[in-house]
């Protein structure tokens, strides 16, 4: 650990090395040991944007055409790269360095620099932070270097010395990122190739140059090589703040036909968010989804969650009923998935309390009532300010209100009697002089032993919906509590509800 004054790192950053065709092996993990391009263009003058590792082992580098690339190398796999599949790793990258720091920069494809203030006393040392946040990329699917110093500068340099984690320590700058080669800047080729006419190969040999000459040479480009050689920093500090949303996804070479094709590549965009909604401790209220069809079009489908979720298998079943309830009306070629973030808040629950159905089965089950019977049809009761006893309505359902409703002990639960309402009342036929003396019910009558009542409820005279009616409690000769109703306007009687 950092003792108490000691300086330490000011800041990390984190390289993402071929950053394009990373994004692509993120979203296809075979690829990753196989020749890989990522290109743009329309055929056949595509071109390359990027290669990994083993692709540029063949001589495949940025700039040259798929032509010539597959030329040499004739395994080589190439893939486009779309901007929602570009965007989604860039999003990845960040929120896994947010798990570090709550200050980050997006510093371009691949390049996140990070505040380090104060996690000395959270993480560890400098090593310590660059292998944190090593891991965390690799949580997200990225293969990163981290470089530490006091600068972000330095600490970009740093990283790209080709080893998982480098630290500078303070005021050691100039000394460690001298012998480095001039390539580790990430200048112009243009800019390059001038260079090496005069001789400069190392970070060192640049920094000794004077800028004055640089500047009137090279212009601005020079200036900031000059600073970067340096370790210097000139711009501000740009925080990155989060969508409010979460996305991600995935294009495929062939057309989406089936619901089977579907769920296979469904599976694969959700276990990608649902990583990134774990390492924030997220959970996912509704998810949408958006398919790129032949025809051009787009088909959106919306997936509310009846309880907040992370669980990927019911999340993927629960959004094919959604397809399938509103299937696309040709195939797709593409599959982008937006998850709407809530922040999950853990509670410890009271010893009388039940114990709560796991949310992966409540989930399930909600969403498929309402696939059944409709989504209005299935929600939380909620009585409606009126003095109308069945007046009720239904709400968004909520596992804390439902919780909360039985906090009492169980055996001061049980002392209670509770009216269970029947719904609809169900006709029944009462036999009755000044109160009631037999009630048929099924068939079969019963003799009424005790009747309360009668209790004369009426409301909203003023409309067609006016009603009127006498209630009664009555206590049948088979020991059953129930209360009964006489509608005023139609005569007819009515079991409300039986007595628990």
């Amino acid at each position: 650990m950092v003792e108490r004054g000691e300086r330490v790192s000011a800041f990390a950053c984190v390289v993402v090395p071929y950053f394009a065709a990373a994004a692509l092996e993120r979203v296809e993990p075979s690829l990753r040991e196989r020749p890989l391009a990522a290109v743009t263009g329309t055929p056949p003058a595509t071109r390359v944007i990027d290669a990994n590792d083993p692709a540029r082992a063949h001589g495949v580098h940025p700039g040259i055409t798929e032509a010539e690339a597959r030329a040499r190398c004739p395994d080589l796999s190439a893939r486009p790269l779309s901007d929602a599949v570009a965007a989604a790793a860039r999003h990845a990258l960040l929120d896994a360095t947010l798990v570090i720091s709550p200050r980050v920069e997006d510093a371009g494809g691949g390049v996140v620099h990070v505040d380090t203030h104060g996690l000395a006393r959270l993480i560890g040392d400098a090593e310590a932070v660059g292998k944190r946040l090593v891991k965390e990329a690799r949580a997200v699917g990225f293969t990163a270097m981290v470089g530490l110093a006091e600068s972000r500068a330095a600490a970009r340099v740093a990283a790209r010395l080709g080893r998982p984690v480098t630290v500078i320590p303070p005021g050691r700058e100039r000394a460690m990122l001298a012998p480095a080669p001039i390539v580790v800047l990430e200048p112009d080729p243009k800019i390059a190739a001038v260079l090496t006419q005069w001789g400069i190969r190392t970070v060192g040999d640049l920094a000794t140059l004077p800028r004055a000459e640089l500047s009137a040479r090279l212009g601005a480009p020079g200036v900031r090589l000059h600073e970067l050689a340096c370790g210097e920093d000139r711009d501000l500090f740009t925080p990155y703040s989060p969508p409010p949303f979460y996305q991600d996804a995935q294009h495929v070479e062939w057309e989406l036909t089936t619901l089977a094709q579907v769920a296979e590549v469904l599976t694969l965009v959700l276990e990608r968010l649902c990583a990134r909604l774990a390492l924030r401790h997220l959970v996912a209220d509704v998810v949408d989804l958006d398919l790129t069809l032949t025809t051009a079009e787009h088909h959106h489908v919306r997936v509310p969650f009846a309880y907040p979720l992370r669980d990927r298998p019911a999340m993927v079943t629960l959004a094919l009923q959604a397809v399938e309830s509103n299937p696309p009306r040709a195939a797709a070629t593409a599959l982008a998935v937006t998850a709407h973030p809530v922040r999950a808040l853990p509670g410890q629950h009271g010893l009388w309390e039940p114990r709560l159905p796991a949310s992966r089965d409540l989930a399930t089950i909600l969403t498929r009532l309402s696939t059944l019977v409709g989504a209005d049809a299935v929600g939380s009761p909620l009585l409606v300010d009126s003095h109308r006893p069945d007046a009720v309505t239904l709400t968004t359902f909520a596992l804390g209100a439902a919780a909360a409703a039985t906090t009492d002990p169980p055996a001061r639960r049980h002392a209670q009697l509770m009216l269970r309402r029947v719904r609809p009342p169900r006709p029944i036929t009462v036999e009755a002089d000044d109160a009631p003396r037999a009630v048929t019910w099924n068939g079969v009558r019963y003799g009424v032993t005790t009747a309360a009542g009668p209790w004369r409820l009426s409301g909203e005279w003023w409309d067609v919906t006016g009603w009127a009616r006498d209630e009664w409690d009555v206590a049948l000769a088979d020991g059953t509590l129930c209360r009964v109703a006489r509608d005023l306007r139609t005569g007819t009687w009515l079991l409300d509800g039986v007595y628990d």
